[in-house]
């Protein structure tokens, strides 16, 4: 108890001596990373020194999650705060993907981007007079500067990198190298730091760090990659270049965490740190999770997330409560005092409680929830174990509610459920729902409400090419919302 005392102590202080310098926040979101794709999470494959040392010196929360399975609809709910159904962007670009005659619904429409009128973190950090910077891959709207940020370097609608991947000569919006070969998650580095050498002795700096990495395409980085080539692989780690997308990645925290060191920042600089969704399993498994990118089981969604202000956050202190990507916009808000719009809608909660060691008793007793009435086609073949409900689709329409232990999965085809206990189980390979129909019952009731009262979409119209013979079915097309569109090929993993 004196302990936890004297935590919270250090933090109000803390935050007393920065009531008129507010702390820098820096949030990085990495593309794609797993689960188990750091060496502090336990791959024996991976090396990841730097980000480990920045995730102990903080709190690393064991039970972090995506707001969803795949890119886009995950960093529309960090950006806007809210939950796919407000958004309507649940998928990337087409929610009909796979055999046509293997869906038997017809999906909900989807939207490629945020709303530009929607009040983002970045409207929010603008409005508690941050400098708002985003850096690397931004995919919920064209231009990001429409969604308040006052920088942008390379953000685009893209999924991916583009015109060359990783390895220069590329262009992107602020940020051009025609030197054949350099590294763009070098590049970006240098941009951020150099927007910490610029601008942070005068003025607090939100900055949203989401690398393109390491999205396919998979291109190590050569001064790394000849070590993975020669090194021991494990079962569910393989990939040479793969690890050295994470080593470049490693390499480039480490050196972000230097420069604010050397700058004299770093003791006031909030770093938080996670993963728009679970690892691509063609790349990397995340055993003991199930499945993996796009997929609604533990691998999909449950990634790396983690918290390091020095003097403020314990160091070497963990929590099990279970917080999500929604979370990091009312965190960020509330630390820097910002006073929403009556009418904007917040679907997270803050995690700073946390932060200061303190027990909250609402978030450890919320219930999360995903919502994604739309397909996902496989992209593992039935003999490389997809770990999917079926082995044609990572994901089929419906939705996941975890509340306590239990994570209840209800799929709108067959209305089928399954019920895990997610502490004794967290590989979701035994299914409780027939043990335990009571649980079944009372998750079914509060997701039911949970729908309702969000106004979440749920298919029902049938799709009239479901059954047939491939050769006879043409798919149905699936109108989209006029609010906005993407005039882009988009990467659509």
């Amino acid at each position: 108890m004196i302990i936890k005392i004297q935590c919270a102590l250090v933090f109000f202080l803390a935050l007393a001596g920065f009531a008129a310098e507010k702390p820098h926040i820096i949030l990085i979101n990495i593309d794609d990373l797993g689960w188990t794709d750091l060496s502090y999470q336990g791959s024996k494959y991976y090396e990841s020194p730097n980000i480990d040392a920045l995730a102990k010196s903080g709190m690393i929360f064991d039970q972090g999650y995506a707001a969803a399975a795949n890119c886009a609809p995950s960093r529309a709910s960090l950006i806007s705060g809210q939950q796919s159904p407000r958004t309507e962007v649940y998928t990337v670009g087409n929610p009909a993907r796979g055999a046509s005659n293997k869906r038997k619904l017809i999906p909900s429409p989807n939207i490629d981007f945020v709303d530009a009128d929607n009040f983002t973190i970045a409207d929010a950090m603008n409005s508690a007079g941050y400098l708002t910077a985003t850096l690397g891959k931004y995919h919920v709207a064209k231009d990001p500067l429409t969604h308040g940020w006052k920088i942008n370097v390379g953000g685009r609608e893209f999924g991916g990198p583009y015109n060359g991947g990783y390895h220069s000569p590329y262009e992107y919006p602020n940020l051009k190298e025609t030197e054949k070969g350099r590294y763009l998650c070098d590049h970006l580095t240098d941009e951020a730091i150099g927007i910490f050498k610029e601008h942070g002795a005068q003025q607090p700096i939100f900055m949203y760090f989401p690398y393109y990495t390491i999205h396919a395409p998979i291109q190590g980085h050569p001064k790394f990659e000849p070590k993975y080539k020669a090194k021991a692989k494990t079962k569910g780690h393989f990939n040479p270049k793969y690890a050295a997308m994470i080593e470049a990645l490693d390499h480039n925290v480490g050196r972000l965490v230097a420069a604010l060191e050397e700058q004299g920042l770093r003791e006031k600089t909030l770093i938080m740190f996670t993963s728009d969704n679970g690892g691509h399993m063609k790349f990397s498994r995340q055993e003991p999770l199930r499945a993996g990118k796009g997929s609604y089981y533990e691998g999909g969604i449950r990634v790396p997330f983690f918290a390091s202000w020095p003097g403020v956050i314990e160091a070497g202190s963990r929590s099990q409560v279970p917080v999500t990507g929604l979370d990091f916009y009312p965190t960020v808000c509330e630390l820097a005092g910002v006073e929403l719009p009556d009418d904007k809608v917040v679907d997270g909660k803050s995690f700073l409680p946390l932060l200061k060691s303190e027990v909250d008793e609402d978030l450890k007793n919320r219930a999360l929830y995903w919502h994604f009435p739309i397909y996902l086609q496989a992209y593992l073949k039935p003999n490389e174990k997809p770990e999917s409900r079926d082995p044609l689709f990572r994901t089929r329409p419906g939705s996941v509610i975890r509340h306590g232990k239990w994570k209840l999965h209800h799929y709108f085809e067959d209305d089928g459920v399954e019920l895990y206990d997610i502490n004794s189980d967290r590989s979701e390979k035994n299914d409780l729902s027939s043990e335990y129909p009571e649980v079944v019952s009372k998750l079914r009731n509060k997701l039911d409400s949970w729908r309702n009262g969000i106004g979440a979409f749920i298919p029902t119209e049938l799709n009239p090419d479901f059954g047939k013979q491939q050769s006879d079915s043409k798919p149905k097309k699936i109108k989209k919302n006029k609010k906005k569109k993407s005039s882009v090929k988009k990467t659509t993993i």
